[in-house]
């Protein structure tokens, strides 16, 4: 297998961090880096999905899976790598009255964004979001194009035709409108993996995965879920105006090629790709064809920027 050669040799070292918004909710950002931020080839950041935290998914620690953490593989490879818990989810604020729908995480990542430049400058960001997260830094890069140099978004859903997952999950919608959160346990997590293909994860990597968000939450914010049984689309792809890629697994059940096909012929910039990845379910980082999906996504956040546009 090819792996890209690591740029940095000295320690990886993880800071947490805290901002807040402008209506005053305190956000929680975790930032991995290797050497000096300030000589890295960009700065990544990475935004999670509607039922767990943003270091269960992204900095996932499992014994004797190598490389298991996305922040550590980017790190390593030259990128100052961050990530923001959404309102409602992890160590971010929870005591507020909202179900912290999919805007409102467009709004957290601008907050997070305008946290990091002020200790980074005003370089754009490498965004990568997954699921609603990928709702969430679409939005972002739609409302604020000047924030983003390279938008990746995997399981990705635009206006949720043909959606299994989603035709299953409608059933509930009028249960999801009634709170704020929904409860989360072990049996759900495993269900994640278990409801578009079984096997494309390892059960110790699941266990490790529940394990993590279990730790920091045992319920969610249900308005990612009432936004994509609802009220998609919520996103116009001809207002992103950053190189995108879309990243869909082969056997993902939250959106249908043909709806994601769509989306991808709306962007309006050249430089865009859609990516199939095989082997790959829904939470792309916990599967076993999981150095796939960072080398995807690698390539794109270090492709060259084109010379000539003609």
């Amino acid at each position: 297998m090819h792996r890209p050669e690591a740029i940095w040799q000295g320690a990886i070292s993880g800071v947490e961090h805290w901002t807040r918004k402008p209506d005053g909710a305190r956000l929680f950002l975790w930032n991995k880096c290797a050497g000096d931020p300030a000589a890295t080839r960009g700065t990544l950041l990475f935004v999670h999905g509607s039922s767990m935290a943003s270091q269960p998914t992204f900095d996932l620690q499992v014994a004797g899976r190598p490389e298991s953490s996305a922040m550590d593989y980017f790190a390593a490879r030259g990128f100052d790598t961050w990530c923001v818990d959404m309102e409602g989810y992890g160590r971010s604020e929870k005591s507020r009255d909202n179900n912290a729908p999919i805007a409102q995480g467009a709004d957290d990542c601008k907050a997070a964004a305008d946290y990091i430049a002020s200790l980074r400058g005003p370089r754009r960001l490498l965004v990568y979001g997954i699921s609603s997260g990928a709702l969430r830094a679409a939005l972002f890069a739609q409302l604020h194009p000047e924030r983003v140099g390279r938008l990746a978004l995997d399981a990705m859903v635009w206006t949720g035709a043909d959606s299994p997952t989603l035709t299953e999950r409608r059933k509930r919608l009028a249960e999801f409108r009634t709170k704020n959160r929904r409860p989360m346990d072990k049996a759900f997590v495993y269900s994640i993996f278990n409801r578009d293909h079984p096997g494309t994860a390892e059960d110790r990597v699941i266990e490790a995965f529940a394990d993590a968000i279990l730790s920091l939450d045992d319920s969610v914010p249900t308005g990612t879920y009432v936004d994509m049984c609802a009220n998609l689309p919520l996103v116009e792809p001809e207002r992103i105006a950053a190189p995108t890629i879309i990243m869909r697994g082969q056997w993902d059940g939250i959106a249908s090629f043909d709806d994601l096909i769509a989306f991808f012929g709306r962007l309006p910039n050249p430089d865009k790709q859609f990516a199939v990845m095989p082997g790959i379910s829904h939470a792309s980082f916990q599967q076993k064809n999981y150095m796939l999906v960072y080398h995807i996504l690698h390539g794109f956040f270090s492709q060259p920027e084109p010379v000539y546009r003609g």
